[in-house]
C-alpha cells in the first residue's frame, strides 16, 4: 500500500467479504463469524451473494457491521477475505480504496495480484493448519476457524464471545468444542503476533435490541410454530428444505409435552412432492394447519392437488422458495419465476392467495 493512500478507519461501520470454495465447510465459520459481532451489541446483515452450483465453485458471503442497523447492501467491500484463487481478480478489484485484504499467504503471490492502495494482510493458513493437523479434512475445516480466529484479532472481536457461540453450536458434541477453540486461538495468537489490529474495529455497544441471527428459512419455518401449524410434509428440494428442517428444529423445542415427553407435532417426508401435498390437505382436512415447502418444480408437480383444495375448500399452506430457471433449473439461485404459476395454479378458474416477502421479519409473520 502506497504511503499517500488513506488506511480505511471505522468503528462499527464497514462491510467484510468473504471469498470461499463451495464444500469447503467455510460457511458454519462465516456464520460464527457474524454471529460473534452480534453478540458484542452491534447489528450486522449478512448474506450469500452468489451461491455455487456443485462443490468446488465459487461462493460469497457478505457481512455488513452497522450500529445504526441498516440492514441493505451498501456496495464496496471494506476487508475482502480472499480464500478462492479462481475469484482472486475480481475480490480484489471490489475492495474499496484504503481497504484491507487478508490472505492465505502460504504461497507466495506475485506483486502484480495486489493493489497499491489497498492494505494486504497475510498470514500462512495452509501451513499453520498443516503444521497442527494430519488429517486433510481436518486442516480444511480448521483452517476456517483459524482465519475466523485472526479477525478477532484484526478487527478487535472478544474472543471469549466466540468461544461461548462454539460452546453453544456444538452443544451435544462436546468432544468438538475444545479442538475449535484451539484453532480459534491459534490464528488469533499468530495474527496478533504477525499483523496486529487494522483501522476497522468492532466496538461493544447495546444496539441490537430484540434481533435475532436468522435466515429467511429459519424465520418462516419459526413463524410456522407461532401460527399454529402441527403437521409439516414435504418432499427435499433446494432451496425450500431448510424451511422444513428449522420447524421441525423449533417444534422439537416448543412442541413436546413436558409430562409425557410426546411430540404435539408431526413432519413427516413423503416420497415425493405429490404425496406431501396429498398429506397436507388431508391433515387440513382432520383440523390440523398443516403445511409444506417446495420449490418451483415441486409446484409444478403438485397442480392437480392444488385444484382439489380449492374447489373443495380446504385450506392448504405451501411454502415456496423459489430457485431460477425452468424445469430443474439452477437449484442454489433466486429467481421470481414462480408467481404467476402459483397465483393460477391448477386447472380452472382458480385464484390464490400469494405473500412475498421482502425480509426475514416478514418470513415469519407471514409464516404466522
Amino acid at each position: 500500500m502506497t504511503p499517500e493512500a488513506s488506511r480505511a478507519t471505522r468503528i462499527n461501520d464497514f462491510v467484510v467479504k468473504f471469498a470461499n470454495v463451495n464444500g469447503s465447510g467455510s460457511a458454519s465459520a462465516n456464520r460464527l463469524f457474524a454471529r460473534s459481532i452480534l453478540r458484542m451489541g452491534v447489528p450486522v446483515a449478512s448474506r450469500n451473494i452468489f451461491p455455487s452450483n456443485i462443490q468446488g465453485l465459487p461462493t460469497w458471503y457478505e457481512v455488513r457491521v452497522s450500529e445504526a442497523g441498516h440492514i441493505g447492501r451498501r456496495g464496496g467491500v471494506d476487508l475482502m477475505v480472499a480464500m478462492n484463487p479462481q475469484t482472486w481478480d475480481q475480490d480484489v478489484a471490489e475492495i474499496d480504496e484504503g481497504g484491507y485484504l487478508f490472505y492465505d499467504s502460504t504461497r507466495p503471490m506475485p506483486r502484480s495480484k495486489f493493489r497499491q492502495d489497498v492494505e494486504v494482510l497475510g498470514l500462512p493458513l495452509t501451513a499453520i493448519a498443516n503444521e497442527r493437523y494430519g488429517d486433510p479434512r481436518q486442516r480444511q475445516l480448521f483452517k476456517n476457524i483459524i482465519y475466523v480466529g485472526a479477525l478477532t484479532e484484526l478487527l478487535g472481536i472478544d474472543t471469549a464471545a466466540v468461544e461461548k457461540l462454539i460452546a453453544e453450536q456444538f452443544k451435544g458434541k462436546d468432544k468438538l468444542i475444545a479442538p475449535n477453540v484451539e484453532a480459534l486461538r491459534l490464528g488469533r495468537d499468530r495474527a496478533r503476533a504477525e499483523i496486529g489490529q487494522i483501522g476497522l474495529r468492532i466496538r461493544r455497544a447495546d444496539a441490537v435490541g430484540d434481533r435475532i441471527f436468522l435466515e429467511g428459512n429459519n424465520a418462516a419455518g419459526l413463524g410456522a410454530v407461532y401460527g399454529g401449524a402441527t403437521v409439516c410434509a414435504w418432499y427435499p428440494i433446494t432451496p425450500s428444505t431448510s424451511l422444513a428442517e428449522a420447524f421441525d428444529k423449533h417444534c422439537r423445542r416448543y412442541r413436546v409435552d413436558p409430562v409425557t415427553g410426546k411430540n404435539r407435532f408431526a413432519v413427516v417426508q413423503a416420497e415425493d412432492e405429490l404425496a406431501s401435498i396429498g398429506m397436507v390437505i388431508g391433515a387440513s382436512w382432520n383440523g390440523a394447519r398443516a403445511f409444506t415447502a417446495t420449490a418451483g418444480p415441486g409446484i409444478s408437480l403438485m397442480q392437480e392437488f392444488i385444484g382439489l383444495a380449492y374447489f373443495a375448500e380446504i385450506p392448504a399452506v405451501i411454502f415456496d422458495v423459489q430457485r431460477g430457471g425452468p424445469s430443474t433449473g439452477m437449484p442454489t439461485r433466486t429467481q421470481q419465476s414462480d408467481i404467476l404459476n402459483c397465483a393460477y395454479a391448477s386447472h380452472g378458474d382458480t385464484k390464490h392467495v400469494l405473500l412475498l416477502p421482502e425480509d426475514p421479519h416478514e418470513c415469519f409473520e407471514f409464516g404466522a
